[in-house]
């Protein structure tokens, strides 16, 4: 057997007496966690373009699409994805070497289901097989130092899942991995330097193709099945030669991803609960502040803090430049108190008082830092105030990471702020009770709920209760 036929042996044959209780908690949190994130950027100019392209075409289907209205399930993939992804609040899974969002897998996987009728066991499962597998290649296959993007590893988890949901057999699943695997490899310059839209959409629109892929798989259409360790395959093209026993495999990596605070890239999590304590703790004004140092790990150093992925000073205007620049970020949580969607708005941004004070941010890669990650996202404030004292912090964590996992009620939290704007109290309520009881009812329940939503622009914002 090729290294994809086992990978698809894995994907089809994962029972789902195997998700521990822990496992099905972990996934719901994240499941309702990703849903707030999709509910929270209905009103985002890229999910209205997408809407106006969708309709354009005459989307319709059996999918639903969140907002309202229906497509087939490569374009509901790609609406869905790119709601969950855009303001990007979902969450993270930290290897050595890369960094991914596995809950970008629920629109495909939710689309998937929902075509095939598929009950929420079956959702449950297909959503850990896709974390599964994409956080077990991003583990030995880190892709990002080779100048390629994070959706390589996902192109095999979308059709693992999608595959399993359309009850593929083991065969029909390896050419669809294998054809997914092959085409869907994205250049890593969609999250370097000047930021695009394309950094929220990159992964979305690879999920819609992948989830297309499989439909063709089903057919008949055939794939290079040794598309992973074959000439000119993964391991030769880009990775080097990596091992995944994937008979040996469980269902339980979703436990070791982490959940965001603060509305703001991964790595800068501790940073912001860091100067957030330290402003909290000493009350002084952001307009005594002369300079803010940080010490952190190389890997937020070189994606978000002006290492080799870009300057994160000069010109930030843009939502995506501003959620990638570390420094942007550290200064709008000290002025304004929070990192929240608000604090992307246009206006926000190009006012003064963040853009003078971000370029007072300094920001330098710590080794003993870089060692102890991705165990630890560790890091040190020292914010220097005109009165010549200088504030201190060390951090290694904060909440929502894997020593201090988001609970249920945590999450609904988040989720009740971030879908408040766009739904009524009873319509989260019941959003969050489908969830909860996932195991009980099936995807097209989940689906109903979310359809029922109105998207800003479609109807204006609802009136709340």
């Amino acid at each position: 057997m090729t290294e994809v036929e086992r990978l698809a042996q894995f994907a089809v044959n994962a029972p789902y007496e195997e998700l521990s209780e822990t496992t099905i908690e972990q996934l719901k949190i994240r499941i309702l966690d990703a849903l707030g994130c999709a509910i929270g950027a209905m009103g985002s100019e890229p999910a209205r373009i997408i809407r106006r392209h969708l309709a354009e075409f005459g989307a319709n289907g059996e999918c639903t699409l969140i907002g309202g209205g229906r497509a087939n399930p490569q374009q509901a993939a790609f609406h869905n994805g790119a709601t969950v992804r855009y303001l990007d609040f979902n969450d993270s899974y930290l290897a050595k070497g890369e960094t991914c969002y596995p809950s970008d897998n629920l629109a495909p996987v939710l689309a998937a289901a929902e075509y095939a009728g598929a009950s929420g066991r079956d959702l449950l499962t297909a959503l850990a097989v896709a974390y599964q597998v994409q956080c077990r290649l991003s583990d030995v296959t880190p892709v990002r130092a080779a100048g390629f993007d994070h959706t390589v590893q996902g192109a095999y988890a979308v059709a693992a899942a999608v595959s399993r949901l359309l009850q593929l057999d083991a065969t029909r699943a390896a050419h669809a991995i294998a054809i997914s695997g092959t085409a869907l490899n994205a250049l890593r310059v969609t999250r370097t330097g000047k930021l695009s839209h394309w950094k929220g959409l990159a992964y979305p629109y690879m999920a819609g193709c992948s989830t297309a892929i499989v439909f063709l798989a089903r057919l008949g259409i055939t794939g290079p099945l040794e598309v992973i360790e074959g000439e000119k395959g993964l391991m030769d093209a880009i990775t080097g030669l990596f091992e995944i026993d994937w008979s040996r495999e469980d269902l339980d990596r979703v436990k070791h991803t982490n959940l965001k605070k603060y509305n703001a890239e991964i790595h800068s999590q501790t940073a912001i609960e860091g100067v957030l304590e330290l402003k909290q703790r000493y009350r002084f004004e952001p307009a005594s502040v002369e300079q803010i140092d940080l010490e952190t790990f190389d890997v937020a150093y070189h994606i978000i803090g002006g290492g080799e992925e870009g300057d994160k000073t000069s010109d930030i205007a843009t939502k995506e430049q501003a959620d990638h620049s570390l420094p942007y970020i550290l200064a709008v949580a000290l002025l304004d108190g929070t990192v929240m969607p608000e604090q992307y708005r246009d206006e926000r941004i190009r006012r003064s008082d963040v853009q003078q004070l971000l370029h007072r941010v300094r920001i330098s890669p710590n080794a003993s830092y870089s060692e102890r990650f991705p165990n630890e996202m560790p890091c040190r404030i020292t914010i220097h105030l005109r009165d010549g004292r200088k504030l201190a912090k060390e951090m290694r964590d904060y909440p929502g990471f894997l020593t201090h996992p988001m609970s249920w009620e945590m999450a609904f939290a988040k989720f009740e702020r971030l879908a408040e704007p766009y739904t009524k109290a009873a319509e989260r309520q019941a959003i969050a009770e489908t969830v909860f009881n996932l195991e009980s009812t099936s995807a097209s329940d989940l689906g109903r709920l979310l359809g029922g939503v109105t998207a800003p622009g479609e109807a204006g914002r609802v009136t709340r209760a």
